[in-house]
């Protein structure tokens, strides 16, 4: 779904650069002597990279924010000169946003709410008829400004800035979605059928990385912690079940 996410964002965010949509009216793909848009993705992990990919296919001229050297390496390795990576930091943030037609808000934070690193005041000094796609509206979003908007009502404008923050994003194109999603988990549905729940997690460790809740257990840590309630460790939950 975050592969899916990436993509799509960057596809539905291009559209409203058109002025027509309220955008600064400008191509992502610029033209013959005209350079492309210059988008802005704060965040390298799936989302992010699929971003990428989209905005690259498009003839966009991409910088990529995150503040793990080691992903950038990689990214930079994967990409050669394609795309300009950056640690990310409260300076660079600010820098390249004031230069972004479409920023891509791809913060994750597994279990926890998603920083806010584009602050309200940021936004009033980007370019009027920019694009702000913020993937990370399902977390709480990372621009200070979003709220949840739906495919039908897809975006608002602050400060001449328009916000995309379409909350399950791939609801757009559940075809694609739910064949996807089916690709991805069917192995692990076959194996929780054939083994057993209990059996299932106490053999696959990947199966057991991603459980939530075990017979009333909070087992993920940063949810407990959200939330103010007691965590266990999942495989303390399963022996104590087993027990």
């Amino acid at each position: 779904m975050s592969e899916i996410a990436g993509r799509l964002s960057v596809q539905e965010a291009a559209a409203h650069l058109g002025k027509h949509n309220g955008g600064m009216g400008v191509l992502l793909g610029g033209a013959t002597g005209v350079p492309g848009a210059h988008v802005v993705i704060i965040g390298g992990g799936v989302v992010g990279e699929n971003a990428c990919k989209i905005a690259l296919g498009l003839g966009a001229k991409v910088a990529i924010l995150d503040r793990s050297e080691t992903r950038l390496q990689q990214l930079t390795d994967k990409y050669s000169d394609r795309i300009n990576c950056v640690i990310s930091t409260a300076a660079s943030l600010k820098k390249y946003a004031l230069d972004a037609d479409l920023l891509v808000g791809a913060v994750l934070v597994p279990g926890e709410a998603a920083a806010k690193l584009i602050s309200a005041e940021l936004v009033k000094k980007m370019k009027p008829g920019s694009v702000i796609a913020d993937v990370a509206i399902d977390q709480g979003g990372c621009c200070e400004n979003s709220r949840a908007t739906t495919h039908k009502d897809p975006t608002f404008i602050v400060d001449g800035v328009i916000h995309y923050c379409v909350a399950n994003i791939p609801g757009a194109v559940p075809k694609t979605a739910s064949e996807a999603l089916k690709n991805a988990t069917l192995p692990y549905i076959r194996e929780l059928a054939s083994k057993g729940v209990h059996n299932a997690l106490a053999e696959n460790k990947h199966l057991l990385n991603g459980l939530n809740i075990y017979k009333g257990m909070l087992t993920r840590p940063e949810v407990a912690a959200d939330l103010g309630l007691e965590f266990t460790e999942a495989e303390e939950a399963i022996k104590a079940i087993a027990g």
